[in-house]
């Protein structure tokens, strides 16, 4: 199946920084010709111009974020209910509750990241609802800054991989937070595993629809500098590779969400073309 690209630029500090425009970069990359993807242009609504932290709710841009989640719903509905796959392109991860309101409850969440996110309006020391989407995904966020009542996701059904382990005050908070029924692999055993027998495994492993986060911090700022909150010890551009692609081609697979390209750190663009190499040997056919 065709991927269909659709841009989310949702940057929740609500500041105007780089992932905003990292649809943009990884268009210029030449990402669509490089999948040979069909275009769904971009979700116009799915910006932040409140840099206000709602003090109700400790979060950046309260407000609008039900608007911004609201459009991102309607889209990815709308292009699973045709038929497509979607490839939608953050922003930051504050994309992914607008996404998997979109989704069959009972479908599993392959959620790569450097971070749990699992912070909520007082844990989180930014307030960015990107600190913040899967405990909403999973009933455990700031449920009515976001629109939200209640967890999209099972728990059960959510595999966290390629976290790094806590090691600050916010970050043991963070760990301390994470639902027990959530699947947890941080980087450092997915590292002894293999990523591709890891990837391969969970490709395989279950039943029902699933869908794929890549927060593009979980690479190694060895590998990737560009992302606005790098974590050492991470993932190298090699290990990603053999994870996500059994992942990314797996039948089941509805779509993938790509999140956290920071342009203001890639002034040449050679980090935004990398990734489009990487996510062209990783989907194309």
């Amino acid at each position: 199946m065709r991927w269909m690209v659709v841009d989310a630029p949702l940057d929740s500090s609500g500041a105007r920084r780089g992932e905003e425009r990292a649809p943009d970069a990884l268009r210029r990359a030449g990402l669509l010709d490089a999948l040979t993807a069909d275009d769904d242009g971009r979700v116009d609504e799915a910006r932040l111009r409140d840099s206000a932290r709602d003090p109700a709710s400790g979060v950046i841009g309260a407000a609008d974020l039900p608007r911004a989640g609201g459009a991102i719903t309607a889209r990815v509905a709308a292009l699973i209910s045709d038929g497509h796959r979607p490839l939608v392109l953050g922003g930051d991860c504050a994309i992914l509750p607008g996404i998997c309101r979109a989704l069959p409850p009972t479908t599993e969440l392959w959620f790569v990241d450097a971070h749990p996110d699992f912070l909520d309006g007082q844990t989180s020391p930014t307030g960015e609802a990107a600190d913040m989407d899967l405990s909403v995904v999973t009933g455990h966020g700031p449920a009515a800054a976001v629109g939200l009542d209640d967890a999209l996701l099972d728990p059960n059904r959510v595999h966290l991989l390629g976290h790094r382990p806590p090691t600050d005050e916010s970050s043991r908070v963070e760990a301390a937070r994470i639902d027990p029924a959530i699947h947890q692999m941080p980087a450092v055993e997915l590292l002894r595993r293999g990523a591709g027998a890891v990837g391969t495994s969970l490709a395989a492993g279950g039943d029902g629809p699933a869908w794929l986060h890549l927060d593009l911090d979980v690479v190694d700022p060895r590998d990737l500098p560009a992302v606005t909150y790098p974590e050492p010890d991470g993932l190298r551009w090699a290990d990603l590779i053999a994870l996500v692609t059994p992942l990314a081609r797996a039948d089941r697979l509805l779509g993938m969400s790509v999140t956290d390209l920071n342009t203001d750190e890639d002034p040449d663009g050679r980090h935004a073309r990398r990734v489009v190499e990487v996510l062209a040997q990783v989907l194309g056919d």
